[in-house]
């Protein structure tokens, strides 16, 4: 039994192969209509969220399967104290997998020692988000054709991001070029504004400040408005630059932005879909659970 808690639990060849199922899922949806027909995902979510519980279950459905699980933890026996442990031993009773989100980090680590069935982390609070990763991934490669030799420019929380904590560790393992970890050996830079770089970049990743994940309202809002785009700031940005955002927004992308043939962020947030219902069926089939 596979669990996927952090992007580096897929080797590249892994990672490749659930982008190419995806991509045959997109060309050929009725092909995958009724791979998951008896089959129930249960998405525990301790922390709020819209696309990735939404794109889990549409996901799950859109194969053919069925969804249980709950959407904030104040519905649950969590209320009551029941931990982590006990909820997913007792839901991985009822379900063939579990996507879970938990505002601690290391939360689904934890869950995968008493857990009946292949366990996705759907976010665990700064920590890791890889399943927005593979969403990520697959946007490069539709939009780019590839996975390596990109100059990427990431801005906004890069100390509580999660989504960039997992983009970073899958990049560094391709060719590229900017904005990854120093441990990979890869080049990178990092400068106080976006218009010196603008012009070089492939892919622009916009990320929220997360108000949630500060200390305290005085830290928060020294970085509140750091850095909006607009598009005065993309008239020296390359035609096919990708901009893209694992959403929710605030204000760092002004809504002018959409409407520019860059913007690809609602893209991507439909890509995590696809990508989804390819792990779903990937780690069922790893598990011996399905057959396709």
């Amino acid at each position: 039994m596979r669990h996927l808690l952090d992007t580096t639990d897929l080797s590249l060849d892994e990672i490749d192969d659930i982008i190419s199922l995806a991509t045959d899922i997109i060309s050929n949806p009725k092909k995958y209509a009724h791979v998951c027909d008896g089959k129930k995902l249960a998405t525990l979510f301790f922390e709020p969220s819209t696309r990735t519980r939404l794109s889990f279950e549409a996901a799950m459905y859109e194969l053919g399967g069925n969804v249980i699980g709950f959407s904030e933890a104040s519905s649950t026996s969590a209320s009551k104290g029941e931990t982590v442990e006990d909820t997913v031993r007792i839901v991985s009773n009822y379900a063939d997998i579990i996507a879970m989100r938990h505002p601690l980090e290391g939360a689904p680590r934890v869950a995968v020692t008493k857990t009946l069935v292949p366990i996705i982390n759907a976010g665990d609070g700064g920590h890791a988000h890889p399943t927005q990763t593979l969403a990520d991934l697959l946007t490069f490669y539709r939009e780019k054709g590839r996975l390596d030799n990109l100059t990427i420019g990431l801005c906004g929380d890069l100390k509580f991001g999660r989504t960039v904590h997992s983009l970073i560790k899958a990049m560094c393992r391709y060719k590229n070029i900017k904005d990854v970890l120093e441990p990979s050996g890869t080049k990178y830079v990092q400068v106080e504004s976006m218009d010196a770089v603008m012009p070089d970049l492939d892919v622009l990743y916009m990320t929220r400040i997360q108000r949630e994940r500060f200390f305290s309202a005085e830290e928060y809002l020294k970085y509140e408005n750091a850095f909006i785009l607009d598009l005065d700031k993309l008239e020296n940005a390359k035609s096919d630059l990708t901009i893209m955002h694992p959403l929710p927004r605030v204000n760092e992308i002004a809504t002018n932005v959409d409407d520019d043939p860059r913007a690809k962020y609602f893209e991507q947030a439909l890509n995590g879909k696809y990508v989804r219902m390819a792990l779903i069926m990937t780690l069922l089939k790893w598990g011996g659970q399905l057959e396709y």
